[in-house]
């Protein structure tokens, strides 16, 4: 009867999740996961939320993402610390643990589907000319919608963060956090103890592998690169991926961190609730709770002794400016009320590009076409044996970090990631990737009809340290009001000189002998709005760069961390706001400027270091207390 329950509620939840008819196996795959692996996904495994709510808590978290997962987790350490979660969103379901369907969760109700606002400097290929900036609306964020790609960065992003005047902040410093959380289970890499450990976020590679993903770091050595571990001693050169994932499913910020905590007493999770303001104080400029709404209700909750921002690098933003903590005169604009100037709130909006749609055809059966692979007989392998293509991460196989002309050669600091892949925007026959991307139908079925379901490979080139600067602005003062995101793309024309090189550097990788020996070579339809000029000239590649613009879905940057001299910091490097007692952000906003690779693993590393600093201070508190106790007590006598 459990088990008829859960295939029940499985099934349902996917056709809430993702409609009807948007995968045909989908039902199978979910019956077979649900009878396979029922006590898994009972629903007594996830976390229980509370639903009588204390008046008053230690510490209040806002937002149960990547970071706040790890925020919750540590501070519930301390069993004299009562800790309350509050999250916008629900739980995971079955099909979020599945590989190769995160691009079926853009757009789901698991999705706060935000979409920029419209500028001719990118995204000209996408409807309405914005970029679509995906973000969890789930319990682990975006870490359930990512495709689980564990890069740390490099190390001098983290020693450049701390010459800014932030201490505590370089790579030395950061490395043990990066270790601490990490459940590093390739034996290879587990043994090196210098940079790998055993921790809560499981860390692996790939169960499945197409004979394109060696081949990819073959063309790498080909062209004169070494195979590394770019979390290791080096980054530059090429590497299969590391993926967070446990076995064949999605590991989750909320499958590390909050599920294993799920009984401590002195936590409690508070799902669909949705935070509309910091409550500060004016006169003692002291955060001392939050104002949230749930189940239709508006409802308070305060705080002894922290609020904890973790909402990411669009809502924590949003929800200090609706605070009254931001720039003074788009506050005023707002009609809201001005608690503390911070110009830096919004500002320095940072991500990284890539140029989608580069695809090589091949001559092979080989590569993650979906109609091919997706099937009754891949689903039962993956039920029953935990392998198989659907656990793919959408065809992401290997990676490479690469110096264009425009990066220092001789550093081991590269500007460009390539993320390698055994499929393309065509594998899916034009249904998914396209509708996640956001492309309009008429760029699609001019560049990429003719080669729907074809064999290739995919070679997206990404910028990574970007110097054009997005902006945050509120729509309103109603919270329930998404705010104007301003992309800025490929504003700065240094920007433009290194994605092209990026795609020259692709276009070569292409051209190696390794991938030609599958028949490779370059789709290269010319784009709509770039045939005026020569074929794969820069000039060309410099128009094309502004169509196909694919963000990586790498937020960050908009409350920045700096110190009390650089009037755009908005965070001191403990992570607490400036002006205001009480309030902290710990999140990707609060990056000064983006690492060099895929966020999520600097994100769980600042949410385990943003936990330290918390306890550390608490701790010096207590013991300040104490001791003054004594002194007066030993003098009395």
């Amino acid at each position: 009867m459990a088990v008829l329950t859960v295939i029940a509620g499985a099934v349902k939840a996917a056709t809430l999740l993702l409609g009807v008819g948007k995968l045909t196996i989908l039902p199978i795959l979910i019956v077979s996961l649900a009878y396979f692996n029922y006590d898994l996904m009972d629903p007594e495994n996830h976390p229980r939320v509370t639903r009588n709510l204390r008046k008053e808590y230690d510490f209040i978290v806002v937002g149960g993402g990547s970071a706040g997962s790890v925020v919750v987790n540590r501070l519930t350490e301390n069993p004299n610390w009562n800790v309350l979660l509050l999250e916008a969103g629900g739980h995971e379901t079955e099909i979020t643990d599945v590989p190769i369907l995160s691009l079926f969760l853009h757009k789901s109700k698991l999705d706060w589907k935000y979409r920029t606002q419209p500028q001719d400097s990118a995204c000209q290929a996408m409807v309405d000319r914005r970029c679509c900036w995906t973000r969890g609306k789930v319990l682990g964020g975006s870490s359930v919608l990512n495709t689980m790609l564990y890069i740390r960065g490099n190390r001098r992003d983290f020693d450049q963060w701390e010459s800014f005047g932030n201490p505590g902040w370089g790579y030395e410093d950061v490395l043990y956090y990066f270790k601490k959380s990490e459940d590093q289970r390739n034996p290879y890499l587990a043994r090196n103890k210098r940079y790998h450990n055993t921790g809560y976020l499981t860390v692996q590679d790939a169960p499945y592998n197409t004979p394109l993903g060696v081949a990819f770091l073959q063309a790498g050595e080909e062209m004169g690169y070494n195979i590394v571990d770019v979390n290791g001693e080096q980054q530059t050169g090429f590497s299969l991926y590391q993926y967070t994932m446990r076995r064949a499913t999605r590991c989750s910020s909320a499958k590390a961190f909050i599920r294993p905590i799920r009984l401590r007493p002195n936590f409690h999770l508070a799902l669909w609730s949705h935070v509309t303001k910091v409550l500060i104080d004016p006169r003692t400029r002291k955060a001392y709770g939050v104002s949230f709404i749930r189940d239709g209700k508006h409802q308070i909750v305060y705080a002894r002794k922290e609020v904890i921002l973790s909402a990411g690098a669009i809502n924590s933003p949003q929800l200090l400016m609706l605070s009254g903590i931001g720039p003074r005169a788009h506050l005023e604009e707002m009609g809201i009320n001005v608690i503390q100037d911070a110009p830096g709130v919004g500002m320095n909006v940072q991500d990284h590009i890539a140029v989608g749609g580069l695809a090589f055809l091949i001559d092979y059966p080989i590569s993650i076409v979906m109609n091919r692979l997706v099937n009754v007989n891949s689903a039962l392998r993956y039920a029953i044996n935990e392998n198989g293509p659907l656990t793919s991460s959408i065809g992401l196989e290997a990676v490479a970090f690469i110096s264009t002309k425009y990066a220092n050669q001789t550093d081991d600091w590269p500007d460009i990631e390539f993320m390698l892949t055994s499929s393309s925007t065509n594998s899916d026959g034009g249904t998914q990737i396209k509708h996640a991307h956001g492309l309009t139908n008429e760029f699609y079925n001019e560049v990429f009809g003719k080669i729907n379901n074809k064999d290739v490979f995919g070679v997206f080139p990404m910028m990574l340290r970007p110097k054009s600067r997005g902006v945050i602005k509120l729509r309103s003062k109603n919270p329930l009001d998404y705010p104007l995101m301003y992309h800025n793309y490929l504003t700065h024309p240094d920007d433009v000189n290194v994605l092209r090189e990026g795609v020259k550097a692709a276009l070569a990788f292409g051209e190696t002998a390794t991938m030609k020996q599958f028949g490779a070579r370059f789709h290269g339809k010319p784009l709509p709005n770039c045939k005026h000029l020569p074929l794969f000239t820069d000039e060309y590649w410099n128009c094309a760069i502004r169509q196909y613009t694919m963000t990586i879905y790498h937020m960050s940057c908009s409350a920045k961390m700096g110190p009390a001299s650089d009037p755009m910091a908005v965070v001191d490097p403990e992570l607490r706001v400036y002006g205001i007692d009480g309030l902290r952000v710990i999140d990707a906003s609060i990056m000064p400027t983006i690492t060099n690779g895929n966020i999520n693993a600097p994100v769980i590393m600042i949410g385990e270091k943003g936990s330290d600093l918390i306890k550390q201070q608490w701790k010096e508190r207590t013991f300040r207390k104490r001791s003054t106790f004594s002194n007066v007590t030993a003098n009395a006598g």
